[in-house]
């Protein structure tokens, strides 16, 4: 298991996840969102830092809710846009 740093940009929280594989850029993957329910995210960026103690580099996770999260809460709340209508 590989601890990861993810740092979500939904909700701007930084959270210490661990992971069988570290993800790649532009991959989704599925984390409890703030309310508990699961969520979609998609991976921004992916990054290495040297850690404080040895010869050790940590993963680093920028993350993003996906697209269909998004839609389906911009629908939830309302701002789904309306048909545009033309004068004929």
């Amino acid at each position: 298991m590989v601890e990861i740093e993810v740092q979500n940009e939904a909700d701007q929280t930084q959270k210490t996840l661990r992971f069988a594989a570290v993800p790649r850029i532009g991959e989704g993957i599925h984390l409890l969102d703030a309310q508990g329910f699961w969520a979609s995210y998609d991976v921004v960026d992916v990054w290495y830092q040297k850690a404080p103690y040895g010869d050790i580099w940590v993963p680093y996770l920028h993350i993003r809710a996906g697209q269909t999260d998004t839609a389906a809460a911009g629908a939830a709340n309302g701002a789904e846009s309306a048909p545009e209508q033309r004068p004929n």
